[in-house]
């Protein structure tokens, strides 16, 4: 049943256009796919569609634990997901960004370095969205999406109308299934899956993490992603690729 919610572009092989060569992104919107004019001028914490589905979305800035077991889970169940990999992990993590596009699925951009961007000025912002854009592309080989998650969450319209002027969308999520936090956190699998089944609506996009931010090697929403699949299909939803959100450039 799931195969058939899956998004085109979510199969076996480079997810993502390839990086063209020489290609200038030096001023201006950064060239490629644009997304959908209904993802800009807001932060988007539920997908614009009345459809019953979800979005998948796994932010990583720690390590790789969790991420085979996430990229297996994925591929067994053949459905997509994204993921916002900062550009200090591309560059410390390279092998693991380029699985994540090698399995087919699609790179955002979470920011360089990881600041709060309302401490920012735009030159600022360009300057970490940009450097996470090189560092994306240098690891995995392909585009990256034109989808931007700021760090923490932590959101101002100036900061939005900056990253929308470089030709990005502020996607955020509807829920944090705060599997991050760890069991040291008081989180366990079945606190995931209830965050995670709770957010269910029509375009959600829940946010996941890969790597262990405690350094144990526990990462709770590799653990809990098959029950989060069983329980959205059970409930009539399917998973969509934020890449249907994409238009031509």
């Amino acid at each position: 049943m799931v195969a058939g919610l899956l998004a085109a572009g979510a199969t076996s092989g480079r997810g993502a256009v390839a990086v063209a060569a020489g290609r200038e992104r030096e001023g201006g919107p950064l060239a490629g796919p644009r997304p959908a004019a209904s993802l800009l001028g807001q932060e988007i914490r539920r997908l614009p569609t009345s459809r019953e589905v979800v979005a998948l979305t796994f932010n990583a800035a720690w390590d790789e634990s969790g991420l085979d077991a996430v990229l297996a889970e994925l591929r067994r169940r053949k459905v997509p997901a994204t993921f916002f990999p900062t550009g200090r992990y591309a560059e410390a993590h390279p092998a693991a960004v380029r699985a994540m596009a090698e399995a087919g699925h699609g790179l955002g951009n979470h920011s360089y370095s990881h600041p709060y961007f309302d401490d920012l000025s735009t030159r600022e912002r360009a300057r970490e969205v940009r450097a996470a854009d090189a560092a994306i592309r240098t690891a995995s080989g392909v585009e990256p999406l034109p989808f931007f998650r700021f760090p923490y969450s932590s959101t101002t319209q100036d900061a939005v109308a900056d990253v929308n002027d470089l030709g990005y969308a502020a996607i955020e999520f509807t829920n944090d299934t705060n599997g991050y936090l760890g069991p040291a956190g008081g989180m366990t699998v079945d606190a995931v899956v209830r965050r995670a089944v709770g957010s269910l609506g029509p375009g959600a996009v829940l946010q996941m993490h890969v790597g262990s931010s405690a350094d144990d090697g526990v990462v709770l929403d590799a653990q809990a992603l098959p029950r989060i699949i069983d329980a959205a299909v059970e409930e009539g939803y399917g998973i969509v690729d934020l890449r249907a959100f994409l238009t031509a450039s």
